[in-house]
């Protein structure tokens, strides 16, 4: 065998690969994966993108990896390798952590999820699946409990928006109303029995991820249907240009771009996640250090005054022209109708209003450094 083609990685594929293509969705490699950017026939990005914000979107977010953790000392191994407090957890209650290595930097942002009375799902990114899961077993192999990579036996559906609710209230047998923000249940999906529900999302709206059987026809009936239910609704089906832009919007940060195991804890701005009082976690003596000793840069928003949409990479300057920073996370942002843009800059000039510049093909163009999140979903009026 030649040897390039020895080592050309093979492009993996969800179980609804197959359902995307047939709905002619335009499909790039995104971490390993042959994911879907987005449906031409459902209007694009900007489409999809308002649809999630106003109605409802539904999302195939299949490429996300799950772990699972039980046993007897199962809370004491999540307690180890998690920023936050999952003792805090009441069984069916969810919460946004992080895996941190010893220097406080991040393995991956991930959200834990307690099932059971020793029993813990973690949710964690497509392009750290193989990494998470090597690092989380490594790292409990001390505890009583049992660490299980169950990412491929499940086909991880996400609906997301205002109309979300009640899409999926059509289709399951589950009483969504009684099921707040960041927790789960189980029930009835399209006929499926004890599929888990867990109302989270990575859009800023409110909305559900539904977790069925990987296989193919499985996964293609329940995603179809749940699009026939939604049609009242005006559901779009929806890819990953209109995730970055919901996310990116919301201020939700994205593994290798707003993270990484470079950034730490305090830099991303991530200190309402991370309970310093608990007792001694992977990463926590480092953090301790680095805040004394203060950070040198820290995560802001930048809002374009002039013409152009500062891109990942592109180099932040001051006012006189010097490199500052960098853009992790830039776009149009659809919903809001402007340029925005997440960046790494000195904490000197990370106030309110401090005018930057973004370099952008050649030249310093003037931005503005904003309010975050730059979308906050509305508050349902109370009746």
């Amino acid at each position: 065998m030649p040897a390039a083609e020895a080592t050309t990685p093979t492009i993996r594929k969800t179980a609804l690969n197959a359902t995307h293509r047939a709905m002619a969705a335009k499909m790039v490699e995104f971490n390993g994966w042959d994911m879907p950017v987005e449906y031409p026939s459902a209007g694009g990005i900007i489409a999809e993108h308002n649809a999630v914000r106003t109605g409802v979107g539904v999302f195939d977010v299949s490429h996300m990896g799950d772990i699972r953790l039980s046993g007897a000392q199962a809370l004491e191994a999540v307690q180890h390798i998690s920023m936050n407090d999952a003792s805090r957890l009441a069984i069916g209650q969810a919460q946004y952590s992080a895996l941190l290595y010893p220097q406080g930097t991040f393995v991956d942002d991930v959200i834990v999820h307690r099932l059971g009375d020793k029993e813990y799902l973690l949710v964690i990114n497509a392009g750290t699946r193989e990494k998470d899961f090597n690092w989380v077993r490594d790292n409990t192999r001390q505890f009583n409990c049992r660490v299980e990579n169950l990412s491929d036996d499940f086909t991880q559906i996400a609906i997301q928006g205002p109309r979300g609710v009640d899409l999926l209230q059509k289709v399951t047998d589950a009483d969504l109303s009684g099921v707040k923000f960041y927790w789960v249940t189980h029930g009835t999906v399209c006929g499926l029995k004890d599929i888990l529900i867990a109302r989270t999302g990575y859009t800023g709206e409110d909305g559900f991820e539904i977790y069925v059987p990987s296989d193919e026809a499985t996964s293609a009936m329940v995603w179809n249907k749940v699009l026939e239910a939604g049609k009242e609704f005006g559901v779009l089906p929806c890819g990953l240009g209109a995730r970055n832009t919901l996310r990116l919007e919301s201020k939700l940060p994205l593994y290798g771009h707003e993270i990484s195991d470079t950034i730490n804890v305090w830099e991303a701005g991530l200190d309402r996640f991370c309970k310093m009082e608990k007792p001694k976690f992977v990463g926590r003596d480092a953090l301790e250090k680095a805040k004394s000793e203060g950070i040198k840069r820290t995560l802001v928003g930048l809002e374009m005054v002039e013409r152009g949409i500062a891109r990942d990479g592109y180099k932040v300057l001051d006012e006189g022209g010097r490199e500052i920073g960098y853009v992790t996370s830039g776009s149009y942002a659809p919903f809001l109708k402007k340029n925005i843009a997440l960046a790494y800059v000195p904490p000197e000039l990370a106030g309110l209003g401090a005018t930057l510049k973004v370099e952008i093909r050649g030249q310093g163009v003037k931005a503005q450094v904003a309010p975050t999140p730059f979308y906050r979903r509305p508050k349902k009026a109370k009746h």
